[in-house]
């Protein structure tokens, strides 16, 4: 098998059976948990955002490893799958708590309407907890919940988290002044439901959450007062080797210099992430024998332009 063999760049249609994807691009997609390895001082961040109910967050440059953390951690104390909410610059705290279609509620009531039907207009129907919101329901265990890339979201964001952070508690409007006290709704990851009386939510235990952040932008004192923070170190050509070991179980001599050159650059201040050193291992070393030269300009390019 070569690497000439699939896609030649000549027009000629040659139907191909691909080799096996690298274990991180499998689908649909698994945790990494047992792969991570945690850098030094890590286990001791989570304990201490573990055992002080606090929000970890934690920091680094892109591919480093840090959405994964909490992977490991839900698999370690068995809590469950894990809630995730990724972060944009349009997200909101309310989608992040709960997510009412009072759009589709209305258009709903017109067609019942119009049809001269009466049917049942079911608040429930159209209501659905958030990702944060599923975290902070009454429990027995803690869920784990992962706010990835809390630095690319509105300047207002972080701040408008800190009551429900610090109070493990919110409330639904909408259910607040519902003639029904007690309802049913659904949570984000499940079609289950879970009581909410009087419209509000509060948790039994505080959630293990982890945040993450490319160092993109600074936040408020206040936020990072509530956190349990933790700055993902540079590797080094030892950690490298154990990353590498974990996920492709392989080393050659070849895998040695690339392992080395990638730390070097590290060292130099180069901008790369380590899954950019894992793909072009498991091209060179795998059974497609990819050439490292031709490779190597393109697979690892810094992720700045300075």
């Amino acid at each position: 098998m070569t690497w000439a063999k699939y896609y030649r760049g000549d027009g000629d249609r040659r139907p191909q059976k691909l080799p096996p994807s690298p274990p991180w691009r499998t689908f649909p997609r698994r945790s990494l948990h047992l792969e991570f390895q945690p850098p030094p001082g890590l286990v001791e961040a989570v304990n201490a955002a573990l055992l002080l109910r606090r929000p970890l967050l934690v920091s680094g440059p892109a591919g480093s490893g840090k959405s994964t953390v909490v992977d490991q951690v839900a698999h370690e104390l068995d809590l469950g799958p894990v809630l995730r909410w990724h972060i944009t610059s349009r997200s909101t705290l309310r989608d992040a708590l709960y997510r009412y279609d009072a759009l589709g509620r209305v258009h709903a009531q017109n067609l019942r309407a119009a049809g001269g039907g009466h049917g049942d207009d079911k608040i429930t129907d159209y209501l659905r907890l958030g990702p944060l919101g599923t975290a902070l329901l009454p429990s027995d265990r803690p869920r784990a919940l992962l706010i990835d890339e809390i630095d690319k979201s509105d300047l207002d964001l972080p701040s408008d988290l800190l009551d429900v952070l610090e109070r493990g508690e919110f409330e639904i409007p909408e259910l607040a002044r519902h003639a029904e006290a007690e309802v049913q709704v659904r949570h984000w990851d499940s079609a289950v439901t879970s009581p909410v009386v009087s419209g509000r939510v509060a948790c039994t235990e505080f959630p293990f959450i982890v945040l993450t952040s490319n160092d993109e932008r600074d936040f408020p004192p206040a936020f990072l007062r509530r956190c349990i923070r933790f700055e993902m170190p540079r590797p080094t050509a030892d950690d490298l080797r154990r990353i590498v070991a974990a996920h492709l179980g392989t080393s050659s001599d070849e895998v040695t210099e690339l392992v080395e050159t990638f730390a070097a650059r590290l060292e130099r201040g180069d901008v790369l992430a380590v899954d950019q050193l894992l793909n072009i291992i498991h091209l060179v070393t795998g059974p497609v024998g990819a050439d490292r030269a031709r490779l190597e300009p393109l697979l690892l390019r810094q992720l700045t332009h300075g």
